[in-house]
């Protein structure tokens, strides 16, 4: 039988390798002030913007190491806008995003893959309209500082391009002379801030008691 000395050191050494690995990796919270959830979308000829008011998420990175990023976000349906209040409130509607009916989308990372010191494909499921589908979006680390309140500071972008019609969303209108109101082709555009709290100092240690006297 192995001795419990045998069997317990090199357990130990993985147990301390997996915590080096843990410690690594750093998790910022989106910062919805500082960032921007952005798409646009061919109308006629011109490409028309739009944008998610409403979302939450974090990035978890490790900086020398963009393979272990990991990234959860949740946009807010109804959020949308596109600066027209009556085009919102159509596409809140059922014959788009259906708001009522659907109101999250979200995105979760399932693998990234590094292409340089800064850049990465970043993969994962995108939930929209009922309908998960894999999506792959172009990703960039823009950098990494603490702020002036005693946080730390993180920036991110992304871009990719999905088709509509894959997650349901196909309400159209036939142009006369042939084609279409509106592309299928959505183009996104992201841009986070995230933030991460500065770890708290230790307690301090309590005074040691005082030296009883001696009679």
């Amino acid at each position: 039988m192995r001795s419990l000395r045998t069997i317990a050191i090199p357990t130990l050494a993985l147990m301390m390798a997996a915590g080096v690995a843990i410690a690594d990796t750093e998790t910022y919270k989106i910062d919805p002030s500082h960032s921007n959830v952005g798409f646009s979308i061919r109308h006629f000829f011109s490409k028309v913007p739009g944008k998610f008011k409403t979302y939450e998420g974090t990035i978890t990175v490790d900086p020398k190491d963009l393979s272990k990023t990991m990234v959860d976000v949740t946009i807010d349906t109804a959020s949308i806008d596109t600066g027209n209040g009556d085009r919102d409130s159509h596409l809140q509607s059922s014959d788009f995003f259906d708001a009522a009916k659907f109101p999250k989308i979200t995105f979760k990372s399932t693998s990234v893959t590094p292409s340089g010191a800064t850049k990465a494909t970043l993969k994962g499921d995108l939930t929209m309209h009922g309908v998960t589908k894999p999506v792959t979006l172009e990703a960039e680390v823009l950098g990494f500082s603490p702020d002036p309140w005693g946080n730390f500071r993180a920036g991110f972008e992304a871009k990719t391009k999905i088709n509509r019609q894959d997650f349901g969303v196909s309400w159209n209108k036939v142009v006369e002379g042939g084609g279409s109101m509106l592309s299928d082709e959505v183009e996104i555009t992201i841009n986070i801030e995230g933030v991460r709290p500065a770890p708290k100092a230790a307690a301090p240690a309590p005074p040691a008691a005082p030296t009883p006297k001696k009679n």
